[in-house]
């Protein structure tokens, strides 16, 4: 399970996020492109931009729960 706590720094506010577990496995940014995106220098995936419909956010629960390492969280800070 993903850990507010050691959630990146570069994480959009919100309830999505991406944690330290991240194996930059490309899941999630295959999945919902459009809320995860890389960072190249770190090698790690993260939220770039939050659900806004009901559409989205089901995207973003694929995501997580496709997750292999479980490094994506939805209990972040809110907007």
């Amino acid at each position: 399970m993903a850990n507010k706590a050691d959630k990146w720094a570069q994480n959009a506010l919100g309830r999505f996020y991406v944690d330290q577990q991240c194996i930059d496995c490309d899941l999630c940014r295959e999945t919902a492109p459009n809320f995860f995106t890389r960072n190249d220098e770190g090698g790690y995936s993260y939220v770039h931009k939050q659900p806004e419909t009901e559409d989205d956010v089901a995207r973003c629960m694929e995501a997580l729960e496709g997750c292999p390492v479980e490094a994506i969280g939805n209990d972040g800070d809110a907007a």
